[in-house]
């Protein structure tokens, strides 16, 4: 029985304990981090070893690449790309375009390794005077900036047989901390907030993925983060947003959040995630979480299904050599950080 989970590993391989625990926890998928990465060849056979051992072929492995600073895969092995906002300040012609190419080159990178799930396109607009947690991650300081180049990138990476999950819903823009770090509180009121933070991702609300954030809104709920409100998760994102696809939990061991992580990983659940994420790979924090998850069953698990379905099982053709240096072109060879 599948675990309404995401769970990290600790390294580059797989530990005997390691396989041990994911055969009997289940966890619906797996994510990586640069402590994960070593070379193609390593990184395709650990996303087979991840899969083997929930016996299910087309287990999401998922990976935060963006491009900029928040990029797992890196040189040597894979290039590096441009941030959110490089694309954004490109000529007008050029942005769609390039955002497309770029998300479509990350595909094929990660679809030659096994990924089949990445954590983009950032869909938060930045704010004056927030924290840079967002910054140059952002594609644009308008909220149909964001959502124009935020639909390109998922398109490209849909393309190239890889599901996007926009992050980080209902938006993360405005908060003055980082909540890797800290608890952000956003002060602003729902108008404000439905205006602008709210609307790219209710132009993207078709996605098949979205990741919660850490972040309290007091207009809505000011007793707790979106991860754990059942209010801003069944009035906010599948109410006045109206994302309908699978809804995960932002990273249940960042420091915004505290308190036992079997209690985090039930109360995301309780308050409307599908699924709990856990990142750092630590086994004690891992058997926690899975402690306070569940069995994937009813709604949760129809869009979970229905998420994987969306995966394209012929990629869009690409010439990969020539569309880097149509984007290397794009960019005059400086891709920004």
């Amino acid at each position: 029985m599948t675990t309404a989970c995401i769970l990290g590993c600790a390294g580059p391989r797989l530990s005997a304990e390691e396989k041990a625990f994911f055969r009997d926890a289940q966890p619906w998928g797996f994510i990586l981090f640069k402590r994960n990465v070593e070379s193609p060849d390593q990184v395709r056979a650990l996303t087979a070893a991840l899969r083997a051992c929930v016996d299910r072929a087309d287990a999401p492995v998922l990976i935060d690449q963006e491009g900029g600073r928040v990029q797992r895969l890196g040189p040597p092995h894979w290039p590096a790309y441009p941030s959110g906002r490089a694309y954004g300040q490109l000529a007008p012609s050029l942005r769609r375009e390039m955002a497309r190419l770029g998300a479509r080159l990350i595909a094929h990178d990660l679809a030659g390794v096994g990924i089949n799930v990445d954590c983009l396109p950032v869909l938060d607009v930045p704010a004056t005077g927030a924290h840079d947690v967002i910054g140059d991650r952002a594609y644009a300081a308008s909220a149909d900036g964001v959502a124009s180049l935020g639909r390109a990138a998922a398109e490209g990476l849909m393309a190239g047989g890889v599901l996007p999950v926009v992050k980080h819903i209902p938006g993360h823009g405005r908060a003055g901390a980082d909540s890797h770090q800290a608890l952000p509180v956003v002060e602003a009121s729902l108008a404000e907030l439905d205006a602008s933070d709210f609307a790219p991702f209710r132009v993207l609300s078709d996605m098949p993925m979205a990741m919660t954030a850490h972040v309290v809104y007091t207009a809505i709920d000011a007793a707790g983060p979106a991860t754990t409100s059942a209010r801003v998760i069944g009035e906010i994102v599948r109410g006045a947003i109206g994302f309908q696809g699978l809804l995960m939990s932002d990273d249940l061991s960042m420091k915004a959040l505290s308190g036992d992580l079997a209690e985090l990983a039930n109360a995301s659940l309780s308050a409307g995630c599908d699924i709990a994420l856990h990142c750092n790979g630590d086994p004690a924090e891992m058997q926690a979480v899975v402690a306070g998850s569940w069995p994937l069953a009813g709604e949760a698990e129809a869009r979970a299904k229905a998420a994987l379905a969306r995966i394209v099982r012929m990629p869009e053709p690409l010439d990969a050599a020539a569309a880097r240096a149509r984007l290397d072109a794009a960019f005059a060879g400086r891709l920004a950080a």
